[in-house]
C-alpha cells in the first residue's frame, strides 16, 4: 500500500502539473453541479458545445486507463478490482495527465469530480500548480418536489419500475449531503454561481451562457 501511495505521489509530480496551458483566450474550467432530474447532462452538452471545450469524467477517465493498461490504469485497477475507491492522489494524477492534452487546451467541464472537500481542495492545488485555477463552479437549482415528479413522470414512460417516490427521494437527499460541503466551499471562495434550473432548456441555458460569458470577457 505505501509503495503505490508513493508511486501516486511520484505521478502527481509529473511534468503535467507544471505545464503552462496556452495564453490569449480564456481558459474556462467548470465544475458543474445539479441534482437528479435537473436536466444537468443535457445542459452541459449544450454548454460544451457553446463553448468548445471537452469534458472530463472521472469515471469515464479510470475505465479507459485500465483498459489501455496505463501505468496509472495498473494502480487504478488494484483498487477497481476489489471493489475499493480509488485513493485521490492517484485520480488527481490521472486528471492532471489528461489536462496536459491539447485538446484540453482551452479548458473541459468537470464531470462527477470534486465529490468531497478533500477533493476539490486537491483539484485546487494541482490547478493552481499549472497558474490556471478552476474558473466557476456552476449549480442549478432547483425544487427537489418538482424534480421528484418529473423523475417519476420519466420513470412512469420508460417503465422503471425501480423509480419509486421512496428510491428518489433517497437518491434527492444523497445529493443534497454530499454536495452542500463543496457549496460552501466554493462560494467560500467567491466562485459558486447558482442558477435557478427550472423553466424550458432554452431558459436554463440562457441563464448558463449568461453565467459563462461573463467570465469569458
Amino acid at each position: 500500500m505505501a509503495s503505490v501511495l508513493r508511486q501516486e505521489k511520484l505521478l502527481g509530480q509529473s511534468p503535467a502539473s507544471t505545464q503552462e496551458w496556452a495564453t490569449g483566450e480564456a481558459c474556462m474550467l467548470i465544475v458543474f453541479i445539479g441534482p437528479p432530474g435537473s436536466g444537468k447532462g443535457t445542459q452541459a452538452k449544450r454548454l460544451l458545445s457553446y463553448l468548445g471545450i471537452p469534458h472530463l469524467s472521472t469515471g469515464d477517465l479510470l475505465r479507459a486507463a485500465k483498459h489501455d493498461d496505463t501505468s496509472l490504469g495498473r494502480l487504478a485497477a488494484q483498487y477497481i478490482d476489489h471493489g475499493r475507491l480509488v485513493p485521490d492522489p492517484l485520480v488527481l494524477a490521472m486528471v492532471g495527465e489528461k489536462l496536459n492534452e491539447p485538446q484540453f487546451a482551452k479548458g473541459c467541464l468537470f464531470d462527477g469530480f470534486p465529490r468531497t472537500i478533500q477533493q476539490a481542495k486537491s483539484l485546487d492545488e494541482s490547478l493552481n500548480q499549472r497558474k490556471q485555477p478552476l474558473t466557476m463552479a456552476l449549480e442549478l437549482k432547483a425544487d427537489e418536489n418538482e424534480l421528484v415528479a418529473r423523475m417519476l413522470k420519466r420513470a412512469a414512460a420508460e417503465k422503471r419500475a425501480d423509480d419509486t417516490p421512496e428510491t428518489l427521494t433517497q437518491r434527492m437527499d444523497i445529493y443534497r449531503k454530499q454536495t452542500a460541503p463543496l457549496l460552501d466551499y466554493y462560494r467560500g471562495q467567491g466562485k459558486l454561481i447558482s442558477l435557478d434550473g427550472m423553466g424550458t432548456p432554452d431558459e436554463v441555458f440562457a441563464r448558463i451562457r449568461a453565467a459563462v460569458d461573463q467570465k469569458k470577457v
